[in-house]
């Protein structure tokens, strides 16, 4: 079975292999050729949570027989407020944007979206349940961020990912405690999704490529991203 993948270079020196039918199904490597191989194990695992979830599941193949069609790959760079390229300590990073991305969304993707969405959403609830006050705001060795931090680093770039579209309510009304920012903006997405179906707006904004696929993709893979995050340093 084919499958259409996408591999994004140079993402904090390592690859991302995105299989781009599968929001939220994604694998990392050193090389594209790496991201790709591990990028058939993860579609495996994925599809093993959507079961979990949903027996009747929409995705169903043999691992033995997937193959990707590479869609496009995509080498991260980085400008200034000039729009000129610099190196990475002085500019932004510019990401992936697919061919694939520029799809609009059908009602089914949005269906299953909403579907992911809400358990991604469930994992991360689950995973930080119980931790106690210490336990969230505790810092780690080489780590950016405290668990805390990173809840709100996760629901503040769901934010930044419609305000890319112009589709975000104002910076002002973000929460700042993390708990109450996850869920209103994940409130304010699942509401905006649906409206998106059929849109085939794509905007460029401070250099980037940014579709109603390309939020979806991105917001799905930063959380299930963030969960395995936090389980490493718990």
């Amino acid at each position: 079975m084919d499958f259409r993948a996408g591999v994004e270079n140079n993402n904090e020196g390592r690859s991302i292999a995105w299989a781009l039918e599968h929001p939220g199904c994604f694998a990392y490597g050193m090389s594209v050729d790496a991201a790709l191989s591990n990028l058939k194990g993860s579609l495996d695992k994925y599809a093993g949570w959507i079961l979990h979830h949903e027996p009747r599941t929409w995705l169903s193949f043999a691992v033995d027989d997937v193959d990707f069609i590479v869609d496009g790959i995509w080498d991260v760079y980085y400008i200034n407020d000039s729009m000129e390229k610099v190196n990475e300590a002085t500019g932004y990073s510019v990401e992936s944007f697919f061919p694939y991305d520029w799809k609009p969304l059908e009602a089914i993707d949005i269906e299953h979206g909403l579907k992911l969405l809400a358990w991604s959403r469930e994992d991360l609830l689950k995973t930080v349940k119980g931790l106690s006050p210490e336990k969230l705001e505790a810092t780690y060795m080489g780590e950016r961020w405290s668990i805390s931090g990173i809840l709100g680093h996760t629901g503040g770039a769901e934010w930044w990912y419609l305000d890319r579209l112009g589709l975000a309510f104002p910076r002002k009304d973000v929460p700042e405690e993390p708990m109450k920012r996850l869920e209103k903006v994940r409130e304010h997405l699942n509401a905006t999704l649906p409206k998106l179906e059929g849109v085939k707006q794509v905007l460029g904004v401070d250099g980037e490529f940014w579709s109603p696929r390309k939020i979806l993709r991105r917001a799905l893979w930063h959380e299930r991203d963030h969960v395995v995050h936090i389980k490493k340093l718990l």
